[in-house]
């Protein structure tokens, strides 16, 4: 159980940096993941240039990310399944890399839609072994610290990696040498690899072999949560397909704009990104998850909503530098808060596949996302309609958060009434399936302590 009392100590000893009130093993997965992002900033963000200058459609650019989503499906299940039988986190990472490193070549030579196609499915498996066990190494580095404030540590080194990778593929596009955000990735999973083999990361807790039903007691609470996550990963997903294509074609009044232009856009929402990504996180781990999930749809249906306007208007490029705050905020919001969600409402000899399963809301988000964006732009010739939908969407999604907010009330009464003293409650275990008597994440997390 984490310590509030160590986390103040930690926090506010004036004798140390601002970095060490984190254990070192927390601090050595926050450099994993800033070096995995920076490569992976350029790759993910700027692909869909690089084959737009190939003059590829919208719906073959779709197509191909698509096909990464598809792959990743097989390379986050293979990754949680492993986890779960208690494999060292660092060996689905150190795959990832080798398969980041063959889809890398691949994309750097490509110019037809064969060789884009075979480099998103190698990417999109690498992605699949990584997120799962990368997450989950989160928690299991975190103590004495809260898995909360770890998530909002690591979600701050994602976002400086990929605004920093994003700039450096904003830079190559200037030079005329956008190709070269494939090189830099290499890089980047080169440096990965030595840190992981140098310094492996810890196993994951093994699941104890049970009946068929098992999944009945600790997946139904999480479906309210994976919903939610697969309307708000289409966000990210879209920022990555479907604005580069929206902005250098232009909307219905807003003139086309040069490649570098819109890679510099993208660039701010990472930059923000980055400012505000600890004190966001920091701030809402403090809070039940049901409010930054809350923030971050609401922040995103103000973003794409703004988005949509900005096709309307001549000078509507004012309109997509604005929406780039709060769509930086939602990010900032949902990402260490829905992940934190996922830990509390899981048991623990089951969140490998958990994470899996969270992490697949990224992939059918990176499927249907981008196809449907690809669809919608080659048929409208404009964004102006998908991103109103996506505005809608978004606020449909209000309801989902309300109900993770009964279903986390519902288990801390059961809590603190002691009902959850039996295999069968709280998910299905209040003592983990082994007998060790150690309970779910959930009742150490239900509600960070305020600070005063």
């Amino acid at each position: 159980m984490n310590d509030p009392g160590v986390e103040r100590q930690l926090e506010t000893s004036g004798s140390r940096s601002w970095l060490s009130q984190f254990p070192v093993p927390l601090r050595e997965v926050a450099l994993l993941r800033l070096v995995g992002s920076i490569g992976a900033g350029g790759v993910l963000y700027l692909t869909p240039l690089v084959f737009h200058r190939e003059a590829f459609s919208a719906s073959a650019v779709g197509q191909g990310l698509a096909l990464a989503a598809i792959a990743g499906t097989v390379g986050r299940f293979a990754s949680g399944t492993l986890l779960d039988r208690g494999l060292n986190c660092s060996v689905p990472v150190l795959l990832a890399v080798l398969f980041s490193a063959l889809a890398d070549s691949l994309l750097l030579g490509a110019r037809s839609f064969g060789g884009y196609a075979a480099g998103q499915l190698l990417l999109g498996t690498a992605m699949g072994l990584y997120w799962p066990a990368i997450e989950l190494a989160v928690p299991l580095c975190a103590p004495p610290v809260s898995s909360a404030r770890g998530y909002a540590l690591a979600r701050s080194a994602d976002a400086l990696g990929i605004a920093s990778g994003a700039l450096i593929g904003a830079l190559l596009a200037g030079l005329g040498r956008l190709r070269g955000i494939y090189l830099v990735d290499m890089a980047c999973v080169a440096v990965l690899a030595v840190l992981l083999l140098r310094r492996p990361l810890p196993a994951a807790p093994r699941a104890r072999r049970t009946g068929g039903s098992d999944w009945r007691r600790w997946l139904p609470p999480l479906l309210p949560m994976l919903a939610v996550a697969v309307l708000a990963t289409a966000i990210p997903a879209l920022m990555q397909s479907a604005l580069p294509l929206d902005l250098v074609r232009g909307g219905l009044a807003r003139g086309p704009l040069p490649e570098i232009v819109g890679a510099l856009l993208i660039g701010l929402q990472l930059a923000l990104l980055l400012l505000i990504q600890w004190p966001v996180g920091r701030f809402l781990a403090e809070r039940p998850v049901a409010v930054g999930l809350g923030i971050s749809l609401i922040c995103f249906a103000l973003g794409t909503g703004l988005l949509a306007l900005s096709a309307l208007s001549s000078a509507g490029v004012l309109l997509v530098v604005l929406a780039q705050i709060p769509l930086a905020l939602g990010e900032a919001a949902f990402l260490p808060t829905a992940t934190e969600a996922v830990v509390e409402l899981s048991p623990r000899h089951h969140q490998g596949l958990a994470m899996a399963l969270f992490s697949q809301c990224f992939a059918i988000s990176a499927f249907g996302g981008p196809l449907l964006a690809g669809w919608m732009l080659d048929g409208q010739r404009h964004g102006a309609g998908l991103w109103l939908v996506v505005a809608l969407l978004c606020l449909l999604g209000l309801p989902l958060v309300a109900r993770i907010e009964r279903v986390q009330r519902h288990n801390l009464l059961r809590v603190l009434q002691g009902a959850a003293s039996r295999t069968d409650d709280l998910n299905g275990a209040a003592e983990d399936d082994d007998g060790d008597g150690e309970a779910p994440d959930i009742l150490y997390r239900l509600g960070p302590e305020p600070r005063g």
